[in-house]
Formats: structure tokens, sequence, C-alpha cells
């Protein structure tokens, strides 16, 4: 069987195992049509989802990720005590600071370096890359990667770019040391110059500065900042440029498309997972994750939960190569092949 090209310094690490937590409720298409004055038929045809999972009211991000966490260490065998670091990816935390990392690492039992990141639907992809930096250079010996979102704190629900696609929910894994290389090298980076492309209406300090007296909010005004995006741009962005990062992640595992066992690409749109597909040329036998259709896109959390799903629908995966790409709001993007727990 081939193996992924190894490192120089012969320490390796490897995806012990991936945990999840979803939002309570189920959102249905017809459940929020009406405010964006749309159809199902209409959601289901641009973006391939049903259903999407969001957050009861009194289930918060910390909730998720805690949840998220325990169920992963519970797949991997391993105890809190025994995690080194804690790397959460987040976009919705409400705290600037401290990090959520810092909660997760307590609640589980660690006193661990812990912190956050914020690289949007790259953020998990960006998280195993530096667990596995740490783990392949010593500095840990087992690394929780988590990427969590409560996106519906930060949906305008009448805005048509972005709200009727985003979930909420945790996804996580414990990354390890291996005999053998099970983590090939990230390929990632970032286009600032899209910046503006995927975001927030506006900023906290604009609502700061706002001159209350002078200027009273009107009952219909929104102040809190809300996630909007420029779809047609970033669809065409994700579209071309996207199988093209995808496919110097597969160079740089030193494998063929024909070797992968899955596709787990971030659950944006279930347009661009097709294009993707069909651009890689995967053979019809490569599973590819599919959990945009009942999850919806949940940012961070987006790539482990569907990594989660295919291995509890598809535990024959185990052991395979998977392709695993988040991508978005930066614009920023992350690909390795890892070895599937």
């Amino acid at each position: 069987m081939t193996t992924l090209k190894q490192y120089e310094n012969n320490r390796y690490s490897r995806i012990l195992g991936y945990g999840a937590s979803r939002g309570e409720v189920i959102v249905h298409n017809n459940d929020i049509v009406e405010a964006i004055n749309s159809s199902d038929e209409w959601i289901k045809q641009r973006t391939g989802i049903s259903t999407r999972h969001r957050a009861s009211e009194n289930q918060t991000v910390n909730d998720l990720a805690i949840a998220a966490a325990h169920d992963a260490l519970a797949n991997s065998h391993v105890t809190g005590e025994q995690i080194d670091a804690v790397i959460i990816s987040t976009i919705s935390h409400p705290y600037a600071t401290p990090s959520l990392a810092v909660l997760v690492a307590d609640a589980i039992g660690s006193r661990c370096p812990a912190y956050d990141i914020s690289a949007a639907c790259a953020g998990f992809c960006y998280g195993i890359a530096q667990a596995d930096a740490m783990v392949r250079s010593g500095m840990a010996q087992n690394v929780l990667v988590i990427g969590v979102e409560k996106l519906s704190d930060f949906i305008d629900n009448t805005e048509r770019s972005i709200s009727f696609l985003l979930g909420d929910g945790a996804g996580a894994a414990v990354v390890s040391v291996s005999d053998e290389p099970g983590i090939a090298p990230t390929i990632w980076g970032s286009d600032g110059s899209r910046w503006g492309t995927v975001g927030m209406t506006h900023s906290l300090l604009d609502i700061r500065n706002r001159d209350f007296v002078a200027n009273p909010v009107q009952e219909d005004e929104k102040i809190w900042p809300t996630l909007r995006q420029d779809g047609p741009s970033v669809f065409r962005w994700a579209v071309w440029e996207m199988a093209k990062v995808a496919q110097q992640a597969l160079e740089s595992a030193g494998i063929t498309p024909d070797e992968l066992g899955a596709l787990i690409p971030h659950q944006a749109n279930a347009r661009i997972i097709d294009q993707m597909a069909k651009t890689l040329k995967l053979p019809e036998n490569v599973a590819i994750a599919r959990d945009i259709a009942d999850a919806g896109n949940t940012s961070a959390a987006s790539v482990p939960l569907a990594a989660h799903r295919l291995l509890q629908e598809q535990p024959e995966l185990s052991g395979k190569f998977a392709l695993q790409i988040g991508f978005g709001a930066g614009l920023a993007y992350a690909a390795q092949v890892v070895v599937l727990p």
C-alpha cells in the first residue's frame, strides 16, 4: 500500500478520532424561506441544503465545543489529562478574550496551552496543520483540535446572501504521535485582496462609536453585526481556485486521486463539492462527504463534522486516505491528506 511522503526527522502524527456535536434545533427550508422571499426548491437547487442544525437558545458555543471535545476523546481513547494543547477555530465565540480554548481545556481536566484561531471555514484544517507541527516537533504528544460555530447568533434572517446557508455545531479531532505518517504536508494560504468578499456587515466599534443621543436607533434598524457575502464571487473562487489547492495537497502527499478513500471538503455548497470532485477526476469509488444536505454550512465545524459523519456511515473507510480542504472568509484556505482513524 502506498504511504504518505515522509518527513526527515521520522516523527509523525495522525488523527486518532473525530468527535461531533450539533445544534439541537433542526431548521427546514420552509421555516426560513418567507423571510428571504425564496422557496424550498430554490435553496435545494442552488445549495443542496434541505435542513440545518441550529443551537437552541440555551445551547452556547461553549456547550457545543465541550461536547465535541469529550466525544473526540472517547473515540480516540485519550483522557483530557493526556492532552498537551487545545486549538480551537471559531468566529462566533462572543468574547474577544479570554479564548474559548482555555474553557474547553479546563472542562476536559487539562492545564495545557490553549488558544483560539480565526480562519473561518479554513480554520479546522489550519488547526490540524498546527497540531501536526506540534507533534512532529516533539512539543506535544496529543493535541485536541476543534472547529466550532454558533453562527445563528450572527444571522440576519432577512439577509439573502448567506443567512439560509448557516448552521451551528462543533467538530473535533485528537492528533497524536504515530509510527507512520498519517498527516501529509498542508497546503495553505490566503488572499487578502478579497478580504471584503465574506464577513460582517460592520464592526463592533461601529456600535461603540454610535452617537445614540444624536442618532437614536429606530425600531427596525439593525446595529448588531451579522454575516454577509458576495455569493457569486465566492462561488467562482472556490470552484476554480480550490481545486488547484486540492491537487497540490495530493501532490504534497505523494498520492494520486485514485488512491483516495474519501474527499472531505468544506460544506459550503453542494455544487462546489460536485465541481471539485469533477475537476480532480475522482473515481466513483471515492466517498464524498455531503453533510451539507442536513447540516448546512457550519464554517470552522464543517470539515470535522463531515468527517465524523462519513466514518459513522462508512466505517470501512478507516485507515484509508482522505483529502480534507477548508476555504472561506479571508479569503483563507487549507488542505491536507490524512489517514482516516
